[in-house]
């Protein structure tokens, strides 16, 4: 598997039995604790593997820094972050190069294993299959709200809680379901991601956004005026196969396009196992996941929002 469909990882296949997963992701920091960030790039790059049906075995640290401007304990305590995910993955953490930059940049080439016949891809949705989305939408703009110091104290933390857990729980559940596409939700926004899955099985997606799971005060910050550098290149991306069925201010529109870090997976299902697929999250902790629409034949455009 490589490129043809902008799949979240490569696929190689080593025997019947074993495919390797591999990936790689960095990320600028999104927050000022080192720790944290270490954390939020690490569970953003492993990610990957686990939207591919995959589980996590090695990683490499993938670090820029300017030492010269910033104690080299900082850099001790992102790969410390970091290293605390890759244990939770049950992977191990196999070496590293870091490099001069300008401002720090961190992230993880990660390395997975999945059974050849077991590979989910981002394409394979099927008409009437029901959409499952595990994480809530609007750390791109929280992130940009909280550097205006306008996010509450509460919701910046309730977002970095939820931005920092693995999918790992969200895969182990689906896999015991018939997943007949998956992707995460990371920088091209829930549209760009869902665009992907729509354009690639022939389909359209068509998604109730009362039903999509947000972030506290992310609305409320895209009503102030907030936004993010690639919130109006993730809606170009999408623009022209795009349908809002309702009437919306701009605004609100933007949640759909705004770049998540570390977000959910959103998988399509049978319809008849959503319900169950859904309880079976919910049971595992993945108290956020949420049925938010469907798939049907292709109407002409990719993606509805209803």
């Amino acid at each position: 598997m490589g490129t043809e469909t902008s799949d979240d990882a490569g696929v190689y296949r080593l025997t019947d039995e074993i495919a390797l997963v591999l990936t790689a992701d960095f990320i600028t920091p999104p927050v000022d604790d080192p720790y944290v960030f270490g954390q939020v790039a690490a569970a953003n790059a492993l990610s990957d593997v686990y939207a591919m049906g995959g589980r996590p075995v090695t990683a490499l640290n993938l670090a820029g820094f300017p030492s010269d401007q910033l104690p080299l304990e900082m850099l001790a305590q992102i790969m410390a972050g970091a290293l605390d995910k890759v244990h939770e993955a049950g992977a191990v953490l196999a070496g590293g190069h870091t490099t001069e930059d300008e401002e720090p940049k961190f992230g993880l080439s990660v390395t997975g294993v999945v059974h050849p016949q077991k590979i989910w891809r981002n394409v394979g949705a099927q008409p009437g299959d029901r959409l499952i989305l595990t994480k809530p939408l609007g750390s791109g703009v929280l992130f940009n709200a909280n550097r205006k110091g306008w996010v509450s104290e509460a919701a910046m933390q309730a977002c970095l809680r939820i931005i920092t857990v693995l999918n790992r729980k969200a895969a182990e559940t689906l896999a015991g379901f018939s997943v007949h596409a998956c992707t995460d939700v990371t920088g091209f926004g829930l549209s760009g991601h869902a665009f992907g899955m729509a354009k690639g099985s022939g389909v359209t997606l068509a998604m109730d956004l009362e039903a999509l799971p947000v972030l506290d005060e992310a609305l409320a910050m895209y009503q102030r005026g907030v936004t993010t550098g690639v919130n109006a290149s993730n809606r170009e991306l999408v623009q022209d196969h795009l349908r809002f069925e309702r009437e919306l201010p701009v605004w609100r529109q933007e949640i759909v396009f705004d770049p998540q870090t570390s977000g959910g997976l959103l998988a399509a299902v049978p319809a008849a196992e959503a319900e169950a697929a859904l309880a079976a999250l919910h049971d595992a902790g993945v108290t956020h996941a949420r049925i938010v629409g469907e798939a049907l034949a292709h109407d002409g455009a990719c993606l509805v929002y209803r």
